[in-house]
């Protein structure tokens, strides 16, 4: 069983920073991607930005320059970081992670930008 357990979010004033967190515990034998999808309320679920096993990052284009994702192998973590915050980035952050043939969710955290 893997469990994917996310921090990080909150409320914050436009052009403030937030640092996600996921991490996977449980039995994953080879994480193929980790990334980050957002869903703001009454809108799709959308990726926001991937990094791969080789390290290969990219990310949808209204986040580019602003937001970074990356990883620790070691704790089989992905991070998110997101500066320049906009009132559009408000939604409820979900982390994913591809591993052994398999997808994993976390259960979601809400970032909230006040404008």
């Amino acid at each position: 069983q893997v469990q994917l357990v996310e921090s990080g979010g909150g409320l914050v004033q436009a052009g403030g920073s937030l640092r996600l967190s996921c991490a996977a515990s449980g039995s994953i034998f080879r994480i193929n991607v980790m990334g980050w999808y957002r869903q703001a309320p009454g809108k799709q679920r959308e990726l926001v930005a991937f990094i791969t096993s080789e390290g290969t990052t990219n990310y949808v284009g209204s986040v580019k320059g602003r937001f970074t994702v990356s990883r620790d192998i070691t704790k089989n973590t992905v991070y998110l970081q997101m500066n320049s915050l906009k009132s559009e980035d408000t939604a409820v952050y979900y982390c994913k992670v591809v591993g052994d043939g398999h997808d994993y969710w976390g259960q979601g955290t809400q970032v909230s930008v006040s404008s």
